[in-house]
């Protein structure tokens, strides 16, 4: 896959939305591997969202790095010009935030995404845009695997506007022939997530605390079935909707046929750091009211459609994913976000 990632990509001009963040830094090293690739980062830096100019820090010679709201068409537009692809992951992921500040989400989720497909559709109609969506779509399963034939039942704001951003690009592809493909991504994990707090997932926040030897606080147990998938797998996947012309104007999940409880992942990250413990824990009340019990994917139409399955094995992701925090510990714990940014920013 590589040879024909570095032929599809080579010489071609490529915008990362949200690019700071923890998809978007893997995806950029990615893409300067692969060779003679011009890539362009757009980030706001909105402080609690991931972005982290670290991410990006070994590459920072390799790329060029904008600090622009997405939503700010003025700015946007000029960074638009001979773009052949763009990998749309700007915007907020934070469940129980959306339902706490749902203006803020529908800000960020929603009007910036319009702002994004108009600036396209005026300047830049043949760019191949690749949105990140969320199985949060789904709410709570009628049968699982979830396909994606499954019924609409957000159960946040989040993933209500997460699926009028999917609409959107599709309705852009219907009506203005954009070319925009959209992937309903599962729980992710891997280096350079942000691990400063909890709302965004309990993934970054499990590996915080077995590296840190705390109590993994589980939530009725731990008893909930989920997917995940380690980051590189997720870039695998976002690099080959790019380049296939078959997957525009359509939706596909991501997921893995092998499947943990939160129990299971919290205690491999013990195994693997030697440190932690496990406590069950009754859910409160603000988070009991959007919890989903067991969700996982059906992840067959994209590996059908586009040759996409997952390749690394739980074990081995939070290996390197241990790893890099152990080696990278100063640069994600700190919780004094502004100043980091300010440092990288003046450099």
């Amino acid at each position: 896959m590589k040879e024909e990632l570095h032929n599809s990509f080579n010489g071609r001009k490529v915008l990362i939305t949200g690019g700071l963040g923890f998809i978007g830094s893997n995806l950029a090293h990615r893409l300067v591997d692969i060779g003679d690739v011009d890539v362009l980062i757009l980030d706001a830096l909105i402080q609690g969202q991931g972005g982290n100019p670290y991410n990006v820090g070994a590459i920072k010679d390799r790329i060029s790095i904008h600090y622009v709201d997405m939503g700010d068409e003025a700015k946007l537009v000029p960074l638009l010009g001979g773009i052949d692809y763009i990998f749309n992951l700007a915007g907020s992921a934070g469940h129980l935030q959306s339902m706490i500040d749902p203006r803020y989400d529908l800000a960020s989720n929603c009007t910036a995404q319009l702002t994004l497909l108009e600036a396209c559709k005026n300047f830049n109609p043949q760019a191949k845009i690749v949105f990140s969506s969320t199985r949060q779509v789904y709410g709570k399963p009628l049968y699982l695997p979830v396909d994606e034939h499954h019924r609409i039942s957000p159960l946040d704001i989040n993933g209500a506007n997460k699926f009028a951003a999917e609409n959107y690009h599709l309705i852009y592809h219907r009506i203005h022939g954009l070319r925009t493909v959209c992937l309903r991504l599962t729980n992710t994990y891997g280096p350079r997530q942000q691990l400063r707090h909890d709302r965004q997932g309990f993934l970054p926040w499990f590996i915080r605390k077995a590296i840190d030897g705390e109590t993994i606080r589980l939530f009725g147990g731990g008893k909930q079935t989920r997917d995940v998938n380690f980051v590189d797998d997720v870039v695998d996947a976002l690099l080959l909707a790019a380049v296939s012309e078959e997957a525009e104007g359509d939706v596909f999940n991501l997921g893995s046929p092998t499947r943990h409880t939160l129990h299971q992942f919290a205690s491999e990250l013990i195994s693997i750091t030697g440190k932690g413990r496990i406590e069950s824990v009754a859910f409160p009340p603000e988070r009991k009211s959007i919890e989903i019990g067991n969700v996982y994917a059906n992840c067959e139409k994209i590996k059908i459609a586009l040759g996409w399955e997952p390749k690394t094995d739980l074990h081995t992701g939070l290996v390197r994913t241990v790893d890099f925090y152990l080696q990278n510990r100063e640069h994600y714990w700190d919780t004094h976000e502004h100043s980091i940014f300010r440092s990288f920013k003046a450099a």
